[in-house]
């Protein structure tokens, strides 16, 4: 079923889908946009403080997003989102790592302006396969109010 602003609520609480990160794609995604050693250069971050190759922040943040879109929630209503906030990276993602994300809804209001238009903010968070939390961000989002047609 469809969702719109309306049919959220603060507190409601959706799962992502899960994926995991190869050794491939944490060095593809780094050298396009994040050409940091201990994420391009399996023995350069061997002699880093982290021990060993790690993804990006950016697309632990990315993917953790994706793996929410992906469940369809925001399909039929999605408008865009102007601001990404509190963005916190609480422990590195290694290749093999699988990740999951939830979000949860933290604030619902409607627009005084635009009668189709409902802003709701959320608090995303990932985790690994052992459900360590890996990262948080808040996303605000634009929701359509009502259905078209």
């Amino acid at each position: 079923m469809d969702k719109y602003f309306d049919d959220f609520v603060v507190g409601d609480v959706f799962q992502g889908r899960s994926a995991t990160l190869t050794e491939a794609q944490i060095i593809d995604y780094a050298l396009t946009y994040d050409p940091q050693s201990f994420h391009i250069d399996v023995n350069a971050a061997a002699e880093s403080h982290f021990g060993g190759l790690i993804a990006s922040g950016f697309q632990t943040m990315g993917l953790c997003f994706r793996l929410l879109v992906q469940q369809g929630i925001f399909e039929a209503c999605s408008l865009g989102g102007p601001a990404i906030d509190e963005v916190r990276f609480m422990a590195p993602v290694r290749p093999g790592d699988t990740l999951r994300s939830e979000l949860e809804i933290i604030e619902h209001k409607a627009s005084s302006s635009k009668p189709d238009l409902g802003v709701i903010r959320y608090y995303v968070r990932g985790f690994n396969q052992h459900s360590d939390q890996v990262i948080s961000f808040i996303v605000t989002h634009m929701l359509r109010r009502i259905r078209e047609g």
